[in-house]
């Protein structure tokens, strides 16, 4: 199993990015969330200048914000900046759509997005909204077609999981792992938690900044897809609700996704504060070194065959560095 490492796209990524080839991840994944982060692909080009051989992409691509050419050719641009090097991930919008408003988009409409944009990287004339069309990119503007690049496709049910099947090169799992993971030869785990040190409470002031974005997903996730009655039946979940309920319920996306993997908000420090730190263990990878490393064992068990790891918290080094020590024997380094 490699380990990789995800980040919230931020002014500052392509340092992280660099900083986590220093310590040898495998992959740098960043984040399709532009009501919370800049635009993916520019810090992702920025990244590709700083760095040499880590493997990078966007994860996930959410189809509806952008037209597909514009995706394909940002997916262009980026491997003519680091080839050989670059994987995309699609997925339906937990955040990248949720936190605007939006439900998820079809799976119908996820595939005829790819196999359009799979289309325009070969080079082929596409159909898309009822016009034709083909990258016309001449030699200085892109990288000659074809242009083959590893796409993997986040989904968690039957109908993701066809999708997957037809068009996807690999799985891309959060919050869960699908019982049909083991079907597919690649299968990126996306997950958070924070290294403890020895004899460290789980409810620190460090453990609350490094693991509680992560920690607090849990209710995040409980909401969007169970509603306010599942996030009760968590630990934390009525003091969440509680403050979340004093957004009106058409802006209350906006409560919920402020903070979105990087700081817990209003609601999450209020469940945290109420019992929701217990979550920390069972929902993330977090816990002692040894207990991580057990967690990863069972990832790789289960089918998995990249963790992409998420550092919160105000020292990222500490962090990345940690969690390799943790990794062990369990996980490698590599280059793509």
């Amino acid at each position: 199993m490699e380990v990789s490492v995800a980040f919230p796209t931020a002014l500052d990524s392509h340092e992280a990015v660099a900083l986590a080839e220093e310590l040898g991840y495998a992959r740098a994944w960043l984040y399709d969330t532009p009501q919370n982060s800049p635009d993916v692909w520019m810090a992702l080009a920025l990244a590709a200048q700083r760095t040499t051989r880590i493997g990078l992409g966007p994860g996930v691509l959410v189809p509806s914000l952008r037209h597909p050419m514009v995706n394909a050719a940002a997916t262009a641009a980026l491997v003519a900046l680091a080839p050989g090097r670059v994987q995309v991930a699609f997925g339906t919008g937990f955040s990248g759509r949720r936190a605007m408003g939006y439900g998820a988009i079809r799976w119908s409409f996820m595939a005829e997005y790819i196999r359009a944009y799979r289309g325009l990287l070969r080079g082929e004339v596409v159909e898309w909204e009822g016009a034709r069309m083909q990258m016309l990119h001449p030699a200085g503007h892109a990288p000659r077609r074809p242009i083959d690049v590893p796409v993997l496709v986040s989904a968690l049910g039957p109908k993701g999981a066809e999708v997957a099947r037809e068009l996807a090169d690999g799985l891309y799992a959060t919050l869960q792992l699908p019982d049909f993971a083991r079907e597919f030869p690649t299968v990126s785990y996306l997950a958070w938690g924070t290294v403890l040190d020895d004899g460290e409470d789980p409810t620190s002031e460090r453990a609350r900044l490094a693991g509680g974005p992560g920690t607090a997903l849990a209710w995040h996730g409980a909401y969007e897809f169970g509603g306010q009655a599942a996030v009760a039946g968590l630990a934390g979940g009525e003091a969440w609700n509680e403050v979340v309920n004093r957004t009106p319920e058409e802006l209350r996306h906006i409560a919920v996704h402020t903070g979105h993997c990087v700081e817990l908000n209003e609601a999450d420090q209020a469940a945290w504060d109420a019992g929701g730190a217990t979550l920390l263990g069972s929902t993330t990878l977090s816990g002692t070194s040894e207990q991580v490393r057990d967690k990863l064992g069972e990832l790789a068990d289960a089918g998995v065959t990249e963790i992409v790891y998420q550092p919160c918290g105000p020292d990222v080094r500490r962090e990345l560095e940690r969690f390799l020590e943790a990794a062990g024997s369990t996980t490698t380094a590599t280059g793509s």
